[in-house]
C-alpha cells in the first residue's frame, strides 16, 4: 500500500501566513532538516563503505592477495550494489516501501560484522556482497527522500545529499588509519556503532516520508514537464554511460589504488598515504556540493562540460608531478570532476520524469558498477604493467567528456 497522502491541516489558512514564517519552508519549500538528515545518513553509510578500500593494503598483506584479487573484491561489492539498485528503485516507484531504508542499513551492519570476523578471502568476498546489498537499498530510496524535500531545487538537494556521501567517503580512510590499521581486522567491528546510528536516523526519515512524502512528490510531479522522447532517452542513456565510464573509472583509480601509487612512487607509509587519499576525497565532497547549486543556475549541461574538459589538463599532468604537485593536482581533479555527478543525476531525472527511484537507482548503480569493473580492470593492469603505468593510462579518460556535445536538451537546459 502507498504511504498516507493526506496533506497537513494548515493549507486552509496558508494564504494568511507571511512568506517569512518558519512554516512555509517546511510545507512548501526546501525542507532543509529532511535534506540534511538524508545527507547525514549518506555520510554515515558511505563512511562505513569507505572502510573497505581503505583497508585493502592490510587485507593484501594479511591474506597475501594480488592486485587482481583486490580488484575482484572491489568488483564484488560494487557490482552487487549496482545490479540491485535500479531494480529496487523501479519496484518502489510503483510500490513504495518506506521502511526499506533502515532495513538496508541493517544489512550493512551485518556485512561489517562479517568483514571484521572473516578468516579467508572467500569470506571477505561474501562480506563485501552483503555490504553491497545494504548500499543497493540505501541510495535510490535516500535520493528519493532528498528530492521529495527539495521544494523544486533539485540540483541543490541532490548535491547536498551527495556531498554527505562524499564527506563520509573522505572520513572513512581517516578513521580506518586511526582505528583499523593500528589494531587490526577485528577493529572494523567498531563501525557497527556507526551503522546503528544510521539505522536510527533512517527510521526518523522514514516517519517523515510516511506522513508527507507522497504529497510532496505529487506536488513536484505537476511541474516536471514531459521529458524526452523514447529515441532521445536512448541517446541520453548512451552518452551518460560514456560520461559515467570516464568519470568513475578515473575516480576508481584514486579510491582503490591511490595509496598504492603513493607508496610505490614516493615511498610513503600506509598511514601517510591515507592522509593524501583523505585530501582527494575531501575535494570531491566540496566539488559535489558546489556543482548542484551551480547546475540549478546555469544548466546541467554546462556543469558537465566544465567538469570533464576542465579537469583534463590536471589529469594529464598528474603522473609527471612530484609529491607536492601530485597533492595539488589531485585536489584540482577532485574539485572539478566531482561537480558533474549531481548534474548528471538531475539531468536523468528530468529526462524521464516520474521515475525518480528507477533513475536514481540506475545512476547510482552505474556509478558502483562502472567503478567496480574499473577497479578490477585497473587491478589486472597494475599486476601486468605496474601501478605507475595505470595512472599514465587513466589520465586520458577525462577527454571522453567531449561526448557531452551529444546530450539532448531537457526542460532545464
Amino acid at each position: 500500500m502507498p504511504p498516507m497522502t493526506a496533506p497537513p491541516p494548515a493549507p486552509s489558512s496558508s494564504s494568511n501566513i507571511p512568506a517569512a514564517t518558519p512554516a512555509a519552508p517546511v510545507n512548501q519549500g526546501f525542507a532543509i532538516r529532511i535534506v540534511g538528515a538524508a545527507a547525514f545518513a549518506h555520510l554515515l553509510n558511505d563512511m562505513i563503505q569507505a572502510v573497505l578500500p581503505a583497508v585493502y593494503p592490510m587485507f593484501k598483506s594479511e591474506f597475501q592477495l594480488s592486485f587482481g584479487q583486490i580488484g575482484v573484491l572491489a568488483l564484488v561489492y560494487q557490482v552487487t550494489a549496482s545490479l540491485l539498485q535500479p531494480w529496487v528503485g523501479m519496484y518502489t516507484d510503483k510500490r513504495p516501501l518506506p521502511y526499506l531504508l533502515p532495513s538496508g542499513m541493517v544489512a550493512t551492519f551485518i556485512g561489517i560484522a562479517m568483514m571484521a570476523l572473516a578468516n579467508s578471502y572467500e569470506m571477505l568476498l561474501v562480506a563485501a556482497a552483503v555490504v553491497g546489498v545494504g548500499s543497493a537499498t540505501f541510495h535510490p530510496e535516500a535520493s528519493r527522500v532528498a528530492r521529495m524535500a527539495s521544494g523544486g531545487r533539485f540540483g541543490t538537494a541532490q548535491s547536498t545529499f551527495q556531498v554527505g556521501g562524499n564527506t563520509g567517503s573522505a572520513l572513512g580512510p581517516l578513521l580506518a588509519a586511526a582505528v583499523v590499521i593500528p589494531h587490526g581486522q577485528r577493529a572494523i567491528g567498531w563501525f557497527m556503532l556507526i551503522a546503528a546510528v544510521a539505522i536510527f536516523v533512517l527510521f526518523r526519515l522514514t516517519g517523515w516520508t510516511v506522513r508527507h512524502g507522497q504529497a510532496k512528490m505529487s506536488s513536484l510531479a505537476r511541474n516536471h514537464g514531459t521529458g524526452l522522447s523514447r529515441s532521445k532517452v536512448v541517446q541520453a542513456i548512451v552518452v551518460i554511460s560514456v560520461l559515467m565510464f570516464a568519470k568513475f573509472v578515473y575516480i576508481a583509480s584514486f579510491t582503490n589504488f591511490f595509496t598504492f601509487y603513493l607508496i610505490e612512487r614516493f615511498h610513503l607509509s600506509v598511514q601517510q598515504s591515507q592522509m593524501y587519499l583523505f585530501i582527494f576525497l575531501a575535494s570531491i565532497a566540496l566539488g559535489t556540493f558546489i556543482g548542484g547549486p551551480v547546475g540549478d543556475r546555469i544548466g546541467r549541461k554546462a556543469v558537465i562540460w566544465i567538469s570533464f574538459l576542465g579537469v583534463a589538463p590536471f589529469a594529464l599532468a598528474l603522473p609527471y608531478a612530484n609529491l607536492m604537485g601530485t597533492a595539488v593536482l589531485a585536489i584540482a581533479v577532485g574539485l572539478v570532476m566531482s561537480s558533474a555527478f549531481a548534474a548528471l543525476v538531475v539531468y536523468a531525472q528530468e529526462a524521464v520524469p516520474g521515475r525518480v527511484g528507477m533513475v536514481s537507482g540506475l545512476m547510482f548503480g552505474l556509478m558502483f558498477g562502472i567503478g567496480g569493473v574499473g577497479a578490477a580492470g585497473l587491478g589486472k593492469l597494475a599486476d601486468i604493467h605496474g601501478i605507475v603505468w595505470v595512472y599514465h593510462f587513466t589520465s586520458y579518460l577525462p577527454l571522453l567528456g567531449l561526448a557531452t556535445a551529444f546530450l539532448p536538451k531537457t526542460k532545464m537546459h
